[in-house]
């Protein structure tokens, strides 16, 4: 009997030892398992990170592209008020008493380019203050209504071949180019 007492402790002593094995194996197992789905997760995590990162920069950039769009859209509509307001002011200078003289300086400018001009046209409006002009620089032209030239005068050379405009809103016109980016600076002040 002591054969086999031996024998069945030589046999529990495998088994425990077969099961310490297999528990070792099995946690190492389960130790690798819990690694690779930690390195899993991290990656995943990594990922997602990135994406809500790229995702934060195109909202930020989207935002900051449709606030300058604003901006602009705002300034631009800004500018053109200014100017709409310029035009008016223009406007209701003809009606002034120093109206007379402006005419004057802009007929001057108009006849040191057409000297030979034989008639002047403006608005009906504004003959009063183109005759008053010619009379301050001793010239004698006809004066022709045209409601297409307001603010100024238009001077029409021999035979109608030739002729020059000069108005305050023709000249307002011409620099708006360069004026657009003052007015700009002015507004975003």
């Amino acid at each position: 009997m002591a054969l086999d007492k031996l024998l069945e402790n030589e046999a529990q002593q495998d088994i425990e030892r077969i099961r310490a094995e297999a528990q070792g194996r099995a946690e190492q197992i389960v130790a690798q398992a819990h690694e690779q789905a930690q390195a899993l997760i991290d990656s995943r995590t990594r990922q997602l990170d990135s994406a809500r990162q790229a995702e934060l920069v195109r909202a930020r950039s989207a935002a900051d592209l449709d606030s300058s769009a604003q901006r602009l859209a705002a300034a631009d509509s800004l500018q053109a008020q200014a100017f709409t307001v310029s035009e008016q002011y223009l406007h209701s200078v003809t009606t002034s008493a120093e109206y007379p003289m402006i005419v004057s300086k802009l007929l001057q400018e108009a006849l040191q380019v057409l000297p030979d001009a034989e008639v002047v046209e403006a608005a009906l409006a504004e003959h009063d203050a183109v005759r008053q002009a010619l009379a301050q620089l001793g010239r004698q032209l006809d004066v022709r209504p045209n409601e297409q030239v307001k603010t100024g005068v238009r001077l029409v050379g021999k035979g109608g071949k030739a002729s020059i405009q000069n108005t305050l809103v023709g000249r307002l016109n011409r620099v708006r180019g360069d004026l657009a980016p003052q007015i700009s600076r002015l507004l975003a002040e």
